[in-house]
């Protein structure tokens, strides 16, 4: 199971925030809920998970993220400046230090912005840090790309606050 692979890199992860007084919000794309899920795996995770959401729908990015269309003009999803303003803005409107957020294509069925199955793009934004984080497994396996992009998520999130 995915949760209990990740669960001890999501200890490493909650590790690195709480010595940093730090916290996290999450806006999950494609992966559906598995990255705030990973999170949530550890013990007392509300020292340094604020919270988020499954962005899956116009709707909930305007609930989520508070942002006009307009924001969003020229920019399609999967791609890092997407992915950016969404980390950017699950940040700011959780009120955490951190924002990550995937945006992708899992395949087995038609993205709406036409990226290929298998792609996606993880962005973090944080104090003064912003980071992306591409994967393209050119598989149309929707749950296989749903781990991969969970996994390339929190990989980034690691990484950076390793730093």
């Amino acid at each position: 199971m995915i949760l209990e692979e990740l669960a001890p890199q999501a200890l490493r992860i909650a590790a690195l925030l709480r010595a940093r007084g730090e916290k996290v919000a999450v806006a999950d794309g494609a992966t559906g809920g598995l990255i705030a899920a990973t999170l949530l795996t550890v013990p007392g995770a509300l020292d340094f998970f604020v919270g988020g959401g499954v962005v899956y729908s116009l709707r909930a990015r305007d609930v989520l993220f508070a942002l006009p269309r307009e924001a969003y003009k020229g920019m399609r999803g999967a791609s890092e400046d997407y992915a950016l303003l969404q980390a950017g803005a699950i940040r700011d409107n959780f009120g955490a230090e951190w924002g990550l957020a995937e945006s992708g294509s899992v395949g087995g069925s038609t993205h709406p912005s036409g990226a290929p199955a298998g792609r996606s793009v993880a962005a973090l934004a944080g104090p003064g840090a912003e980071h992306t984080r591409l994967i393209e497994t050119a598989s149309d396996n929707r749950i296989a790309n749903m781990a991969a992009f969970t996994r390339n998520a929190l990989a980034l999130l690691e990484d950076s606050l390793a730093r």
